[in-house]
């Protein structure tokens, strides 16, 4: 491991503070090696170094048998700017996002950052623009749905708080369980309904009225979101593939350079080919995907999924043809 010069220890031991402060249970040895890419030694000296610069950073008790470190009834949000290219890339997600909704959220969410930067603020929107102006993106085709700005509040108490939500969801009233928000095309609800016991299902957000909160707790047991996620190829779950791809020559750079899925390998082949395996549910969502790539790809396996991807193509000629 390369060691890092002197301004570059320097940054990332105020980028650690950053870090610690915003976590409520704060951060782990493990943690710091993982963000940093360090070893256990040199996280340990990083902690060390930000101890002896802030007093109040305390060890905090919490479930695990990891210790934790972070800061108690403190704030360093004096030494906390945001830079004109960060506000700028959030101006461009607010431009990007097709939810109506979520554009309100990050242009006030803009505001507030910008007028925390109000000392220079003329400078602050010259630059800003600038770099706007510099950084276009692709028009992309798909969907708009409204979403009452009140669901997703009621959604996100829920969540913060393990309460359960009665609402109306395709013209039946339901008890669900919320888990989490996975954000794509459309966002999705993860959550538990009840009445179908202990399975995990996803929701459409916008197809839930009348959604309210109720004094109703429930135990959310080990569930992990990041982890759920991992599990499959887009957003919808269900038997989980051994995916392997091979890409030809003519594409197997960009291949390379390309994020299929968190569980990904991949394996140059002598004929310049690339070979690229995971584990995923979603046959779907593959399918979908490997089409855009035409006949630079081939499914080598699952055999499943390869005949259902032939019947899919099949069934688009046949319509094309009528």
């Amino acid at each position: 491991m390369e060691d890092k010069p002197r301004y570059s220890r320097i940054s990332d031991i105020l980028d650690l503070a950053v870090f610690m402060s915003s976590k409520v249970q704060g951060v782990t040895i493990p943690d710091i090696m993982e963000r940093y890419n360090t070893s256990r030694r040199t996280a340990e000296r990083m902690r060390d170094s930000l101890m002896n610069i802030f007093p109040s950073i305390m060890e905090i008790e919490t479930d695990d048998s990891l210790k934790h470190w972070g800061f108690e009834n403190y704030s360093i949000s004096q030494l906390i700017s945001f830079s004109p290219k960060e506000i700028a890339n959030l101006e461009q997600l607010q431009r990007r996002t097709t939810n109506k909704e979520m554009k309100e959220e990050l242009s006030k969410t803009v505001d507030k950052l910008k007028a925390l930067n109000n000392k220079n603020i003329d400078t602050l929107e010259n630059r800003i623009e600038l770099i706007m102006q510099s950084e276009g993106y692709a028009i992309r085709q798909m969907p708009q749905y409204k979403i009452d700005g009140a669901i997703v509040d009621v959604i996100r108490e829920a969540i913060h708080k393990s309460k359960k939500v009665l609402g109306i969801y395709h013209d039946k009233q339901r008890l669900i369980e919320p888990l989490g928000l996975i954000y794509g095309s459309k966002i999705y609800l993860v959550a538990r309904e009840k009445a179908k016991g202990d399975d995990i299902y996803t929701f459409l957000l916008h197809k839930f009225s009348d959604l309210k909160i109720t004094a109703e707790t429930f135990d959310k047991k080990d569930f992990d979101l990041i982890e759920y996620s991992k599990q499959s190829f887009g957003v919808y779950h269900g038997e989980i593939l051994n995916v392997k791809l091979s890409f030809n020559k003519e594409v197997a750079n960009e291949a390379f350079n390309y994020n299929f899925h968190p569980t990904q390998k991949m394996k140059q082949e002598q004929d310049g080919s690339l070979t690229v395996t995971f584990k995923a549910s979603g046959n779907k969502e593959i399918i979908w995907h490997i089409f855009k790539w035409g006949e630079s790809c081939k499914i080598l396996a699952p055999k499943s999924l390869r005949q259902e991807y032939i019947e899919m193509l099949n069934k688009c000629s046949e319509a094309q043809k009528g």
